[in-house]
């Protein structure tokens, strides 16, 4: 398998499914996070973007129980040539799923899993 350019992925956020976002909000305010963006689904709060000088979070809402013993992370990173990306990995092989619109994110993103499980959603910058 040839690597990846180390200057393609040039960003990694934990995207992290919370039961309570705005309790959830609340803690990480007391970590030093301030809240950079929210977003509303059908009036209810469904994601917030937390971040400190050096260090990034983003939180979206569970769409059920949380169970501990369960993964429930995701990696968000972000590349500016999404299409390059995911032609590397299909050519070496590389399970990725279409680029779909990122909505109420970025335009352009893929989703792929890691050899453990993990969600990586990949999604291109300008």
């Amino acid at each position: 398998m040839a690597p990846i350019s180390s200057e393609q992925v040039n960003n990694l956020i934990p995207f992290v499914q919370v039961a309570d976002l705005e309790r959830s909000m609340a803690f990480y305010e007391l970590l030093g996070f301030q809240v950079t963006d929210t977003y509303r689904h059908e009036g209810e709060l469904d994601f917030a973007a937390l971040e400190t000088a050096a260090a990034q979070i983003m939180l979206v809402q569970a769409g059920g129980q949380i169970d501990p013993r369960a993964q429930r992370i995701r990696f968000y990173l972000y590349v500016e040539d999404l299409d390059a990306l995911r032609g590397q990995l299909i050519a070496d092989e590389v399970a990725v799923g279409p680029i779909v619109d990122g909505s109420p994110g970025p335009d352009r993103e893929m989703t792929l899993r890691d050899p453990d499980g993990y969600c990586l959603i990949v999604a291109e910058i300008d």
